[in-house]
Formats: C-alpha cells, sequence, structure tokens
C-alpha cells in the first residue's frame, strides 16, 4: 500500500475542497429545508416573516398538511401519478431492454442504421404538433396511457443499456445458445440479472422523469382534472394560486396565509415520495453508471 506524503499544497486542497463540497449541500440542501419549515410553521409568523431566511419551524402546526391530504384532487393526483410511474417504469424498462439487447447483439442486420437513425432521435423531433398529432390519431388522448406509451423508450437510457449488454461476456451467451437458449431466455435469464446495477439506475431515471412530468398531462388530458398527475396539480395550485377549495371554513383574513403553507405543503407531499426510493437504490448508482458508460 503506498502511503502519499500530506503536503502543504495537498493539504491545501484537500481543505478547499471539503470547504467547497459543505458550501454544495448547503446551496442544494437549504431549498428544501426551507420549504419543510415553511410548511410546519404558524401561517400568519409564516406571512409575517416576508423574504427573510428560514432557519427553524416558526411553531409548529400540521392543519397545512391536513388541508392538503384532505383535498380530493391531490388524492386523485397521487394515484393517477403512482399508476403512471409503477406501469410507465416498467415500460419504459422492458422496451429499452429488448431495444438495447438488439443493439448490442453483434452481426446483427442493418444494426448500424438503425442504431444512428435511433441516435438522431436524440438531437431532433418532429416538433410539438406532430408530436400531439400522432398522439391524437392512436386514440390516446384523453387517457392515462397518453403519458406512458410516447414516451416509453428515451435514446439516452437505451445507449447506457447497450453498453452494459455489450461489457457482458460472449462465452455465456455461446453457452447458452449450445443448451438451446433463444433470445428471450438470454436476455431474460443471462442479460438482465448481470445488469441489474444498470437497470436500477435507468429505472431510477424513468421513475424521476416520469413522477416529476406534467406537460404532456396539460397537453392530452385538457379539461379532466380527475386523470390529472400530482405534479399539474401542484403546477395548478402553485402558479394559478387555486387554494381556495382548501381553505374554505378559514377566516377571509387567513386564506392568504393559510394558502401560503398549503403551497409547501404539497410540495413536500409531492417531493417525499420520491425522496424515500432514492437511498434504496444509490448504493447501485454509480456502479450502474460506470458499467453502463461508453469507455473512450
Amino acid at each position: 500500500m503506498i502511503v502519499q506524503k500530506k503536503t502543504p499544497s495537498r493539504l491545501i486542497f484537500q481543505v478547499f475542497n471539503v470547504l467547497f463540497m459543505l458550501l454544495m449541500i448547503a446551496i442544494t440542501l437549504y431549498p428544501l429545508l426551507y420549504v419543510v419549515f415553511a410548511s410546519l410553521s404558524d401561517t400568519n409568523e409564516l406571512l409575517r416573516l416576508g423574504g427573510r431566511p428560514l432557519w427553524a419551524p416558526l411553531g409548529f402546526n400540521l392543519n397545512a398538511y391536513r388541508m392538503a391530504l384532505q383535498n380530493p384532487s391531490v388524492a386523485t393526483g397521487y394515484r393517477n401519478t403512482l399508476f403512471i410511474v409503477a406501469v410507465g417504469t416498467l415500460v419504459s424498462l422492458a422496451l429499452t431492454a429488448m431495444g438495447a439487447y438488439f443493439l448490442s447483439r453483434k452481426n446483427v442486420l442493418l444494426q448500424r442504421g438503425i442504431t444512428i437513425l435511433i441516435m438522431f432521435t436524440m438531437f431532433f423531433s418532429g416538433g410539438l404538433i406532430p408530436f400531439y398529432i400522432a398522439v391524437r390519431d392512436i386514440h390516446l388522448t384523453g387517457s392515462l396511457w397518453s403519458l406512458i406509451l410516447p414516451t416509453a423508450i428515451n435514446t439516452y437510457n437505451m445507449i447506457i443499456l447497450r453498453t452494459a449488454f455489450a461489457a457482458i461476456p460472449d462465452s455465456l451467451e455461446e453457452s447458452a445458445r449450445i443448451d438451446g437458449a433463444g433470445h428471450m431466455v438470454i436476455l431474460f435469464r443471462i442479460i438482465l440479472p448481470l445488469a441489474k446495477a444498470t437497470l436500477a439506475v435507468v429505472a431510477l431515471y424513468y421513475a424521476v422523469g416520469i413522477w416529476n412530468s406534467w406537460f404532456n398531462a396539460s397537453l392530452f388530458l385538457q379539461g379532466q382534472a380527475d386523470k390529472w398527475p400530482l405534479q399539474l396539480v401542484l403546477r395548478q395550485i402553485l402558479i394559478v394560486n387555486d387554494t381556495n377549495s382548501m381553505t374554505t371554513g378559514a377566516a377571509m383574513g387567513d386564506r392568504e396565509a393559510i394558502g401560503e403553507s398549503i403551497k409547501y405543503a404539497i410540495i413536500v407531499i409531492s417531493t417525499l415520495p420520491i425522496l424515500c426510493i432514492y437511498p434504496f437504490v444509490q448504493k447501485y448508482f454509480v456502479k450502474g453508471v460506470m458499467i453502463g458508460a461508453v469507455k473512450g
């Protein structure tokens, strides 16, 4: 084991590196803590705070969470989002894995040309109007499937999986073929189990992307609030400032303060599930990205 001597310049670099990382952590973490503290604060105290920094909850009040969770649109948005994330992630993983398996095999007819066409979609698209017309013509508008099928495959994720699949030794596939295994058996019993770290990373990418998306829902689910995902409900509350349905019964003078607390509470409610999932796949994150990285 080689022990590096701690020279003054190296020590200064390490101190600077630690201070810089602590600063980045603070910059990243404070907005989240601010939202959590504001959602737990007394509504009138929060309104009087103005735009000053908030370092701890001003009192302790869970009324904003109670009002937010009692709102039917939030519960409906949660249900729709959970369905879209669960089904969408599974569909996207299945289609992406099959596409990556095809692109990673050697001596496949027209493989190079198809790969170029697929990569072309990373940089160019037909535009918003042709995209909407295509979804409308296959009769998906007004359905939750319009948020799953049209965007089921992400080219970047497919390339990550393709690189991971290509790194698996050919001898394993050849041995399976000698035993009579077909493509589906090789994919699901050999390739996918060996690439589970990369699959976990791609699944996280898909889940976070689907959870945070709202634009396609606003495009394809116009006038159908019962099918809106949670992020579109959140947008309606934050941008359109529609908290009237949750402040019913409150005094007119208190509605503004309660509305502000409700906004922060809904941000926490909509963010918490995806934050809870991340620690379970974090151990695969670095390994999966490095395995699926394009080697230079």
